[in-house]
């Protein structure tokens, strides 16, 4: 391998078979002519104001998108309804209010809640106003800090296809935190039997594939029907740093439902009822918590995993 000039390109040796010898009297010389230019420039600037120091730059702050009039501001009771609501500022000014819209799940807003500990998620696609401001009821079950994640899909030109914002709600009382359960391949949720095989070959930036096994209470392999447009989403979040992916399990009925990470799809299948295949891509190693939702019927079941991502 090549290694690399100043401008990332290869650099090109005289003779491919070794690079040329520089001898100390140069390297010497290069020094010297260096020191000269940067006195030089010292002078200029010296000279080019009648103040004894130059003026500092003013660098004005990044613009970039942003949450605007997030509510509540105060802590919420646990186990009552509230609302949560806000706007997304735009870089340039303004409220977002063009967004993804058609089949598949890479549409409009996402918000996932997620209790710091990584003991309760709630995943809800609300509807957005013509003035752009989302709104959502919610209920927190118990006391504690949640992180709100917005997973956004802007309809506008250009290569940005989704990006994430993020804020903080508290239900008030005692919150003490829960340590993660370890690894168990099977839960059991709402009657519905989920196992999980091959978690345990989970490398960070490696895609990789977990298939699942789902039961229903009497036995039967599960129907998955088609929910926020997949058949089934598969969350994860990183114990400590709340890093984030989402990936999605994808049916003849939802073609359109493939994740992309750094421009590597990550797409998982289900052909026959009872069965998912779910793609994953971890950004970086630890403790992961992965959220496995699906709606056979009228509820929403999530079956939550720990994993060990080397």
């Amino acid at each position: 391998m090549r290694p690399a000039d100043e401008t990332g390109g290869p650099r090109r040796w005289a003779s491919e078979s070794e690079p040329p010898r520089t001898r100390p009297e140069t390297i010497l010389a290069r020094v010297k002519r260096a020191v000269v230019l940067v006195g030089t420039a010292l002078l200029a600037t010296a000279c080019s104001s009648s103040s004894s120091r130059p003026a500092n730059p003013t660098i004005a702050a990044a613009r970039t998108f942003r949450l605007e009039g997030f509510r509540p501001a105060q802590a919420v009771t646990p186990g009552r309804p509230f609302e949560l609501s806000f706007r997304i500022a735009k870089p340039e000014g303004g409220t977002l209010t063009e967004y993804r819209t058609g089949a598949g799940p890479h549409t409009g807003v996402h918000l996932i809640v997620v209790r710091d500990d990584l003991s309760t998620l709630i995943h809800r696609h609300p509807p957005i106003a013509a003035d752009g401001t989302v709104r959502q009821r919610f209920v927190l079950p118990t006391s504690g800090r949640y992180r709100v994640l917005v997973d956004v899909y802007p309809r506008m030109a250009g290569s940005l296809r989704n990006f994430q914002l993020t804020a903080n709600v508290r239900a008030s009382g005692p919150a003490p935190a829960r340590p993660l359960p370890p690894f168990r391949p099977t839960q059991v949720v709402d009657g519905y039997r989920i196992t999980l095989h091959g978690a345990g070959r989970i490398k960070a930036v490696t895609p990789a594939f977990a298939n699942v096994t789902v039961t229903d209470p009497i036995g039967r392999p599960a129907q998955f029907r088609e929910w926020y447009g997949a058949l089934a989403h598969a969350i994860f979040f990183r114990a400590g740093s709340l890093d984030y992916f989402h990936t999605h399990v994808c049916g003849t009925s939802t073609p359109v439902c493939a994740t992309a990470l750094g421009g590597a799809p990550v797409v998982g299948r289900s052909t026959q009822p009872g069965r998912l295949s779910v793609g994953i891509l971890l950004p970086v190693p630890g403790t992961w918590r992965l959220f496995l939702q699906f709606k056979p019927g009228a509820r929403v079941v999530t079956a939550p995993f720990t994993l060990t991502v080397r």
